[in-house]
């Protein structure tokens, strides 16, 4: 059995998403081949993904594909580009309707698995605080590690969430989009 087929029958976490506000069951979401040339190390997915079954197919996802500046069709061509996050299923929602953190048991039990077949991989975007913490090792705070991207270029560059709640951070912040997006969409061009 593939390791992709593993991660798409693990029922690991049954009784924890039954419990959540959100009440529903593991869907993993599973998008990587071997060949991708850039893994994009995201968080988890979304309610909205968790319906779908494909990642970013939210407003996160339109925001992620513009910093990227690429179409949906490569963006969602397999042998171009893997998308691995922190957890493969939406983790739920508390009950006061916030998501909840990825688990641990996921990365614990499948990410360096994923990282190991995909081998040297020449670009990963990697995208939130707990992907940050995982793949560079970051101890500070989200900006920080963002501000500091050039420490990790062009090898990886460390993104906040493209999701709408960090419009506030990305207007305090407009040095990422006069800076780090333009590198970013450089090397990714250079990749592909």
């Amino acid at each position: 059995m593939s390791l992709a087929h593993e991660i798409s029958n693990c029922r690991l976490c049954a009784e924890r998403f039954a419990s959540t506000a959100s009440a529903h069951a593991p869907r993993p979401v599973v998008w990587f081949r071997p060949s991708a040339r850039i893994v994009i190390a995201g968080q988890a997915p979304g309610a909205r993904v968790h319906e779908s079954g494909i990642p970013f197919t939210d407003p996160s996802g339109e925001r992620l594909r513009d910093w990227m500046g690429v179409d949906a069709g490569t963006f969602y061509d397999r042998d171009r580009i893997s998308i691995v996050p922190m957890a493969f299923c939406f983790p739920g929602y508390d009950a006061k309707g916030a998501d909840i953190a990825p688990p641990a048991l996921c990365r614990q039990t499948w990410h360096d698995r994923v990282m190991a077949e995909l081998g040297e991989v020449p670009l990963v975007l990697v995208v939130g605080l707990h992907a940050m913490r995982y793949h560079l090792g970051a101890k500070g705070a989200m900006t920080d590690t963002v501000r500091k991207w050039r420490d990790h270029a062009p090898r990886a560059f460390p993104l906040p969430h493209p999701s709408w709640r960090n419009t506030g951070w990305l207007k305090k912040n407009p040095w990422f989009e006069g800076e780090v997006l333009p590198a970013l969409r450089a090397r990714i061009q250079e990749v592909l």
